[in-house]
């Protein structure tokens, strides 16, 4: 590969190379604190769109991460940021938790069922078949398909859960509407939490555990990649895929003294 430019701020995922089912992975805490100290720019990513970066903030907190809520960036922000810059003052019908909600309000969206501008799907425990009935109709009316984030699963104690992207599908299929996915792997959340934290991709990095996700939109935006194998991807899986991380370590621990 081309000889890349120092890296002076980084992204990382959040489940999967910081923690994993809840608990911290070891080196997470030496990763955050160096990172602190440093000063260099860094965003903490999150596909799941449930809760606020504050939420976020007291959940990383509580497991001896300290992330300040600036430092969070969520598809549900990437995805009002999205509909901010397409059309400011809107309006949409939301499937969604606060973290998604939270987002459109702080924006000047107005959330209504009367002719939205937008259906916009996000995560949630709680899919109702009232609130798919009337999103498939609002879309069949003429109202545009946004969805958080394109994970077609999520990791619980008990096993996968359905995930957004398992949920537009559904609506796609009573629709015949492809929802627009503003999470990984689009390079626009990348992009979006660069401009947010004043940095530029040429001198940042990208670390996932994912490389259907956070590898490809590293990749894409133009970042250095980094895949940890704390996570999802198994190291006989990442030879399957047509694209390669830049690097693959073990866990974020590794990555520690390149700060």
């Amino acid at each position: 590969m081309a000889e890349r430019k120092p890296i002076e701020s980084w992204l990382t995922d959040m489940d999967g190379v910081l923690m994993h089912e809840g608990i911290p992975v070891p080196g997470a805490d030496s990763f955050i604190k160096r990172l602190r100290e440093s000063g260099r720019p860094f965003l903490v990513l999150t596909n799941n769109s449930m809760y606020t970066p504050r939420d976020l903030h007291a959940r990383l907190a509580r497991i001896g991460l300290t992330v300040p809520t600036e430092n969070i960036w969520t598809s549900a922000l990437a995805t009002a940021q999205f509909l901010d810059d397409q059309r400011p003052g809107g309006t949409a019908y939301v499937i969604g938790e606060a973290g998604l909600t939270t987002a459109l309000h702080d924006i000047g969206y107005v959330l209504s069922d009367a002719d939205p501008d937008y259906v916009v799907l996000g995560e949630t425990r709680t899919y109702s078949f009232e609130a798919l009935t009337r999103a498939i109709r609002l879309i069949n009316d003429g109202a545009r398909f946004i969805a958080t984030n394109p994970d077609e699963t999520g990791p619980s104690a008990e096993g996968a859960l359905p995930a957004t992207g398992s949920v537009a599908a559904l609506i796609t299929k009573a629709t015949g509407q492809h929802p627009y996915f503003v999470g990984k792997p689009n390079p626009l959340m990348m992009r979006a939490g660069l401009n947010a934290i004043g940095a530029h991709s040429e001198t940042s990095a990208m670390i996932g555990d994912r490389m259907d996700t956070d590898v490809r939109a590293g990749m894409e935006a133009g970042l250095e990649t980094f895949l940890v194998l704390t996570g999802l991807t198994r190291p006989d899986e990442v030879e399957r895929y047509p694209y390669r991380p830049s690097s693959v370590v073990d866990s974020i621990a590794d990555l520690v003294d390149r700060i």
